[in-house]
């Protein structure tokens, strides 16, 4: 199926910056040997402050304030704004690890009992995202409303500062805590499932993978959205990059960088809670339930995850979301897709109702 109309339009843009980023890489390599010009001789306070204003714009903090500014900048124009829900902040400490926020999530709604909760996180390439992010806290919220599930969102520590697998054993943490705190927070511990987006569905799928080897708390659902679940790049689908005419050589520098700021050692990749497509075996996993994007390069990961788990004996499905990218799921204003994408999810959650 082509590419939905206005995620077309957008990343023409998008392969036209990528193009410009590749021919800079070739023409800075050879400059380095064949230098072009003399370079202008600069005062040294002036050389100093560039290179000060360099390094700067090179610190995660930076990078980060950006992001965040563009993130509710962009969601006014595409995104859904999440309703007013009761919220209320928790802190938890995690053993041998920074400490962990994790920020509840309530439906509007009176329910009679204990109610069904799901266990969050976030996307953003391990490196961006938080609970104060706009388009973040908009779909938690959006999501608690319209599921009636009690969603504990995850305020896991970011890399390159807090590498794996810090998020992980944070990840862990809030789900013991979770389960451990259920009745206080009026949740029903046998009806816990857990949710993440790209990098917060990887902590996710390793958050389910401790569990089973540290507590067997029960799970009901594992909900995995765009996850990256294969960090040595082994089931990555480089078809929607060709039909994108996407340069294969800036993608790849993206995905390393990812795995590289992360993991710092690549090596570490192939273990489980890493990766955990790669996991020895899959059984005693909660059930499944996975989505994936046509044009989005870990699609492959989805698919084979779904295969592996049921392999395992697993009830898992996959539903790949035809002319899709990415971060479709966000655009709920603009993209139509993306408001079924939303009406899914809720579903999906609204199936711990009736357990």
């Amino acid at each position: 199926m082509a590419l939905d109309p206005y995620f077309d339009e957008m990343y023409r843009a998008r392969r036209h910056d990528m193009i410009v980023q590749a021919r800079s890489m070739v023409t800075g390599s050879l400059s380095k040997l064949v230098p072009l010009r003399r370079p202008a001789t600069l005062d040294p306070v002036d050389a100093a402050q560039r290179a000060k204003a360099a390094a700067r714009r090179k610190t995660p903090g930076w990078q980060r304030r950006n992001a965040k500014a563009w993130d509710t900048k962009l969601f006014g124009r595409v995104g859904v704004p999440g309703p007013e829900v009761p919220t209320e902040d928790h802190t938890i400490e995690v053993p041998g690890f920074l400490e962990v926020r994790v920020r509840v999530y309530r439906p509007l709604t009176d329910a009679a009992g204990l109610r069904p909760a799901v266990l969050a996180f976030f996307g953003g390439s391990f490196q961006l995202g938080g609970l104060d992010w706009t388009s973040i806290d908009a779909a938690f919220r959006s999501r608690t409303a319209d599921s009636g599930v009690v969603t504990v969102a995850v305020d896991y520590a970011l890399a390159p500062e807090h590498r794996y697998p810090a998020a992980v054993e944070q990840g862990y943490a809030a789900l013991h805590w979770l389960a451990e705190n259920a009745a206080e927070l009026g949740v029903d511990p046998d009806r816990i499932a857990v949710n993440g987006t790209s990098s917060g569905g990887n902590i996710a799928a390793a958050v389910t993978l401790l569990n089973r080897a540290r507590a067997w708390h029960p799970l009901a659902l594992q909900l995995l959205e765009v996850p990256a679940l294969d960090l040595t790049g082994g089931h990555i689908d480089k078809r929607p990059l060709r039909e994108m005419k996407i340069p294969l050589l800036m993608a790849r520098r993206e995905l390393v960088a990812v795995a590289n700021a992360y993991l710092k050692d690549r090596s570490l990749a192939h273990r489980a809670t890493a990766s955990p497509l790669l996991a020895d075996h899959h059984r005693g996993l909660p059930p499944a339930v996975v989505l994936t994007a046509e044009y989005d390069v870990l699609r492959g990961d989805g698919a084979a995850y779904g295969t592996a788990l049921r392999e395992s004996g697993v009830d898992a499905s996959v539903v790949e979301y035809k002319g899709a990218t990415h971060d479709a799921a966000m655009f709920r204003g603009v993209v139509p897709l993306a408001e079924r994408w939303h009406r899914d999810v809720v579903a999906a959650l609204g199936t711990l109702h009736t357990l």
